[in-house]
Parts: structure tokens; C-alpha cells; sequence
């Protein structure tokens, strides 16, 4: 069995009013706690707001107190910072049938490239596609 290269992605039910947002942000800075990736999908009562942090166990414990959080397996995959480069990760996943939920992508340094964050209805196949098909990806160590 490989490694399990999939991060822990914290999703928080949040109520769709002015300050909420603000107030998550500072609170997560407050604890020294740095954001990686953020992504935040709404209705017009609340959002989901969905985060990558340095520190999963603590900004949950944070949030916790005023939001409902739950914390979910995604995997990143390493793309190169180019036009183009998302269709290969996609393509890979087309040809052996995974479904992705949803996505979102995030930049890194020059260096550091680019990255696409997905939830997938199975991560050890996922993981064994990217990595069958040269696609690199993030644990949570690397976050």
C-alpha cells in the first residue's frame, strides 16, 4: 500500500452576514495560524469556506467554538504555473473514471509552481492516477 499523500482540508459552515469572514481570518491569525489555500462557496443564508492551514487540529479546535467545521481528505496536485497545465491532471482522471466534487487552485512562490486542489470520490485511486501520469503531489508536511 503507497503513502497517503492527501491533506486535510477544514470546511466551516458559516453564516452569510457582513464580519463573518473578517472575523474567521483574524481569529486563525490571532493563533499564529497561516492559511495555504482558501476557497469560499455561498448561498444567501451561509457559505462553506473551505481552508488549507499550517495547523489543521488547532484552527479546528478555533473555529469549532462559534462554526461548525468539518475536516475532509483532498488531495493538491503539483502543475506547472502555464496555460494548459490543469487539462493533463484532468485528462489523467478522465481516462480512469474519478470524479472530482470540486476544485480550486492556488499559486505558490516562482519556485513552488502552482497547485490545484481537488475532492474526489476516491483518493487512493486519484493519487494513484497523478502519480501513474508524473503528476506530483502535496502532504501535509509540505503544506
Amino acid at each position: 500500500m503507497g503513502i497517503n499523500m492527501a491533506i486535510k482540508q477544514l470546511s466551516v459552515f458559516v453564516e452569510n452576514k457582513p464580519g463573518t469572514l473578517l472575523e474567521i481570518v483574524k481569529s486563525l491569525a490571532d493563533a499564529e495560524i497561516n492559511i495555504r489555500a482558501m476557497s469560499i462557496a455561498d448561498t444567501k443564508d451561509f457559505g462553506i469556506l473551505r481552508l488549507i492551514v499550517s495547523d489543521t487540529e488547532k484552527a479546528k479546535n478555533i473555529l469549532s467554538e462559534d462554526c461548525v467545521v468539518t475536516v475532509t481528505d483532498v488531495i493538491a496536485a503539483e502543475m506547472s504555473d502555464k496555460a494548459g497545465a490543469l487539462s493533463a491532471v484532468l485528462t489523467a482522471f478522465g481516462k480512469s473514471n474519478i470524479n472530482i466534487e470540486y476544485m480550486y487552485a492556488f499559486t505558490a512562490s516562482t519556485e513552488l509552481g502552482a497547485y490545484v486542489v481537488l475532492r474526489v470520490d476516491d483518493n487512493a485511486a486519484a493519487e494513484k492516477v497523478l502519480k501513474d501520469n508524473g503528476i506530483a503531489t502535496l502532504d501535509n508536511a509540505a503544506i
